[in-house]
């Protein structure tokens, strides 16, 4: 069953042109040119699959329906591509600490948006078979793939989809250097473009969310990061 985008924009021309695109490929389509109606058709069941978020709504800001988004159970782990003519470090920042997965700058290639599109759906179903057994625990973590749930000290932490494929992967993988190219290969399903601060972006996040646990994500300069052997 192909997946279904919504494109949230509030030019119309521009969502015209990126929902022909994608059901060029084989893609269903839904579309919204503010805020509250994003939020609306985004919590509709079925779920779409990713949604492509402009950062400048008529009616709230980009990061603020992408924090409604990430609070509600319904949507908390639907993939969330933001769109956006400001390409500052900061909006980047923000856009990645509410839990957006990527950001892309306008003017964009419809080829590279498609792209990415698939590249994000991709590592979204390879969390369906991530590596190791079903229930992994480390110290104070306990990771849980099929439920994609992760506790720390006894307490559920809630992370988006691809922060826990993220940590997963490196608990599954400790001891084992990761470069940022191989994580945004296996995790993110890298495309050229993204740039690798990327992964520095998320890691910083996935950090703070989990604590005391943070401790087993090791920073090996100039080369990557790596999972503690024992915590």
């Amino acid at each position: 069953m192909s997946a279904t985008i919504l494109v949230v924009d509030d030019e119309p021309d521009i969502v015209t042109t990126v929902e022909h695109a994608l059901r060029r490929e084989g893609f269903r389509t839904l579309s919204a040119f503010n805020g509250r109606d994003a939020i609306k058709l985004a919590s509709r069941e079925p779920v779409p699959d990713l949604i492509l978020l402009d950062l400048m709504l008529p009616d709230t800001n980009g990061t603020e329906v992408c924090r409604i988004l990430r609070g509600t159970a319904a949507t908390r782990e639907v993939p969330i591509v933001m769109l956006t003519a400001r390409d500052s470090e900061i909006d980047r920042v923000v856009g990645f600490e509410v839990g957006a997965d990527d950001f892309i700058g306008k003017p964009f290639s419809l080829r590279e948006l498609v792209l990415r599109v698939r590249a994000i759906l991709r590592r979204v179903r390879a969390t369906t078979s991530l590596e190791g057994p079903a229930v992994l625990e480390f110290g104070c973590l306990r990771l849980d793939a099929q439920g994609h749930q992760a506790w720390v000290d006894g307490k559920e932490i809630i992370l988006t989809a691809l922060e826990f494929k993220l940590l997963h992967t490196f608990v599954a993988r400790r001891g084992r250097v990761q470069t940022r190219e191989m994580l945004l290969s296996e995790v993110w399903g890298h495309v050229p473009s993204m740039p690798t601060r990327t992964v520095d972006t998320h890691i910083q996040r996935l950090r703070q969310k989990i604590g005391a646990a943070s401790e087993y994500i090791e920073t090996l300069r100039g080369v990557g990061y790596r999972c503690c052997v024992s915590p």
